[in-house]
């Protein structure tokens, strides 16, 4: 596990991810052509909003990886 800093609206925070999940994360943001904060941002306004409010940050992350993963695989199915 290691921790990686991020600056969601202006405010330095960081989170603990595993080397698969962060490089993982970071292709997640290439495909829908944002930042790696940009969508940490996005991800945490979603958890702040109630519907992930009892995860942390880094929990969210991977959360939506793992969406992207089984979003990705069940298009390659269909």
């Amino acid at each position: 596990m290691r921790k990686h800093s991020l600056t969601l609206a202006g405010h330095r925070t960081s989170v603990s991810l595993e080397p698969a999940f962060w490089t993982a994360f970071q292709d997640c943001a290439r495909r829908e052509g944002l930042s790696v904060n940009a969508l940490a941002e996005r991800i945490d306004a979603v958890r702040l909003r109630g519907e992930q409010e009892d995860l942390n940050l880094s929990a969210a992350i991977r959360l939506h990886v793992l969406e992207d993963l089984q979003t990705r695989l069940r298009a390659l199915s269909e």
